[in-house]
């Protein structure tokens, strides 16, 4: 039998952002950036896309075939789901998203894959380690400067990379300067993870895993965006790197 070749670019799933518009049909649908910078960095992008949870399944296989995870931005997570309650600043995503992004972390988390989650993917990745959110800034933090652009345009402001973490082992400066959108936020940061940079203002701005074996990390804002700096393309390059590191054993197994 055939050996199939060891594909020369490791395959990154990208969980894509679903969509219901008031007329038409569902879609889902992501950023350029995320598989422009995968592509730039040396991965094949796939698209995820957000099953129901009938076919739950069917994530296992696609998860089976990819060597790491994007979790893409997008709107805020429900948060009745973490026993906060809702208002009118929270704007949640499709049920059908959440649930099925919440399953993939779990499975994520399992089998401890490269994961690179943006927005409010970082939000979930904390919550999924029992963290809490501010739900909305300044409101629930009145010392928080601002961290969008009620208008809808580009923001950006300083963010502190904490010394001794991979955040810093990647960017390699310990002061960057960020695009940021977000009314939401960490609050209480989650068992296993740590703080990988805040804002001025003590906003946590990133996250990863205390495990430094495993490439985990939460950026609020978003590397894959036009307005992001030419340091963010560092992430995706060590995010790659790591997810190709991950799939060698099956590759050598498979030999």
């Amino acid at each position: 039998m055939a050996v199939r070749p060891a594909p020369a670019r490791p395959l990154i799933g990208i969980a894509a952002d679903y969509y219901t518009p008031k007329n038409g049909a569902p879609f889902a649908r992501i950023n350029a950036g995320y598989f422009d910078a995968i592509l730039t960095a040396g991965g094949l992008p796939i698209l995820l896309p957000p099953m129901q949870k009938e076919n739950f399944g069917e994530l296992n296989t696609l998860l089976e075939m990819v060597s790491g995870i994007i979790m893409v931005g997008g709107l805020d997570l429900d948060p009745r789901r973490s026993g906060q309650p809702l208002t009118t600043a929270v704007h949640p995503m499709s049920a059908r998203r959440e649930d099925s992004d919440r399953y993939l972390m779990t499975r994520i988390v399992e089998k401890r894959m490269p994961l690179l989650a943006i927005g409010v993917s970082m939000q979930l990745l904390n919550i999924h380690f029992g963290g809490s959110l501010f739900l909305h800034l300044p409101t629930d933090n009145p010392k928080a400067m601002p961290h969008f652009d009620p208008s809808g345009g580009p923001h950006r402001h300083i963010v502190l990379v904490e010394p001794n973490s991979t955040l810093h082992d990647i960017y390699g400066a310990t002061e960057l300067r960020v695009n940021s959108g977000h009314h939401q936020a960490v609050d209480k940061i989650g068992k296993r993870l740590r703080v990988a940079a805040r804002s001025p203002d003590g906003i946590i701005e990133a996250i990863e895993a205390t495990d430094d074996t495993w490439f985990c990390i939460g950026t609020q804002w978003h590397p894959e965006a036009d307005t992001a700096s030419a340091l963010d393309r560092q992430v995706f390059d060590c995010f790659v790197q790591a997810s190709a590191r991950f799939s060698e054993p099956a590759l050598v197994e498979a030999a």
